[in-house]
């Protein structure tokens, strides 16, 4: 997924699930770094882009609002 671009809103799946049991991130801040929430429990991590682009699994939603 490392040429798939990101925006706010975004919902991600990571390799690896959350401490909690959940595997969905919500995309919170974008930047040389990339914040996400887990939409479990509500705990962010800031994450590097370079590592954020190597754990991502897929992209499970956007935010993106047709346009009429």
């Amino acid at each position: 997924m490392a040429g798939d671009s990101y925006e706010l809103n975004d919902v991600v799946q990571l390799k690896k699930p959350h401490a909690c049991g959940g595997n969905r991130w919500l995309i919170i801040r974008l930047g040389m770094d990339i914040r996400v929430k887990c939409e479990a429990c509500g705990h962010s991590v800031l994450i590097p882009r370079s590592r954020f682009n190597r754990i991502v699994k897929k992209k499970l939603s956007d935010d993106t609002k047709p346009t009429a």
